[in-house]
């Protein structure tokens, strides 16, 4: 099993199964949530949340996996660290003949006139 769908699926665990609270603790949209959850599920073969009268609760393997998750987070080994992105952005390409201050009362440098 892929750690990063257990990490989410733990993550959804721990926010008492609310979709939107978890995915905001995990950092991640709401959708990459869903479809996270929806392909531990494909996988184990069992559906893992079930929606009931008081809102969405784990079904039995839901529990297990649990468990079984947990364990297998705690035994693997921590994330790499992102390199970090270096200050700035794009550079700007030059408009060729740069830009001249202007004065007011006096046409634009380099601008054609408007005819009527």
């Amino acid at each position: 099993m892929n750690i990063t769908l257990l990490r989410r699926f733990v993550a959804l665990a721990d926010e008492d199964v609310h979709f939107p609270r978890a995915a905001t603790a995990l950092g991640i949209p709401l959708a990459s949530l869903r479809s996270s959850i929806d392909k531990l599920e494909a996988e184990i073969g069992h559906p893992l949340v079930t929606r009931t009268q008081g809102g969405l609760a784990l079904t039995g393997a839901g529990t297990l996996l649990l468990e079984e998750a947990r364990r297998e987070i705690a035994a693997a080994p921590a994330p790499a660290a992102k390199p970090a992105v270096p200050a700035g952005g794009k550079a700007k390409a030059s408009k060729g003949k740069g830009r001249a201050p202007s004065v007011k009362g006096q046409p634009k440098p380099f601008k054609k006139r408007q005819g009527r």
